[in-house]
């Protein structure tokens, strides 16, 4: 396994989804990322992020929220993990059930776990290339 590019650890707070938007943009402008490739990671990622401040920690008690991300030559691979009581339906979730959709419509892959120490990792891959390339690359028509 790769050790991740970047590793953060910040307190789960709304105010914290907008720190990790923020790295990442500064990521996709070093990377020279497509800006539609871009903004899917900072979509997804955020809805990731969002979840662990709303659900991993009951009745808002303190808690962490740790990314990590590696790049390849073709994806970028995201990894949000908590340390909370792990995913499990909820009567009184105050969500819209829209996230985890979401995050899979945006990523080339994405995998929950809930891990046997607790809390709750979501583990999504990201393809680094032209959306437009990508789709002319995968008709083989290539130019």
């Amino acid at each position: 396994m790769t050790a991740p590019d970047l590793e953060i650890s910040l307190p789960a707070r709304a105010e914290n989804v907008a720190v990790v938007r923020h790295v990442l943009g500064g990521i996709g402008d070093a990377l020279a990322l497509h800006p539609e490739v871009l903004s899917d990671v900072k979509l997804a990622v955020s809805e990731a992020c969002a979840n662990v401040v709303v659900h991993a920690y009951a009745d808002g008690a303190a808690g962490l929220l740790d990314l990590e991300l590696t790049t390849g030559d073709d994806h970028i691979e995201v990894v949000i993990r908590d340390h909370g009581s792990g995913m499990m339906p909820r009567a009184d979730s105050p969500g819209l059930g829209v996230g985890l959709p979401l995050m899979a419509s945006l990523t080339a892959a994405l995998e929950l776990t809930n891990r046997a120490d607790g809390g709750t990792e979501v583990r999504m891959s990201f393809d680094r290339h032209d959306p437009e390339t990508s789709a002319v690359r995968a008709s083989g028509t290539g130019l």
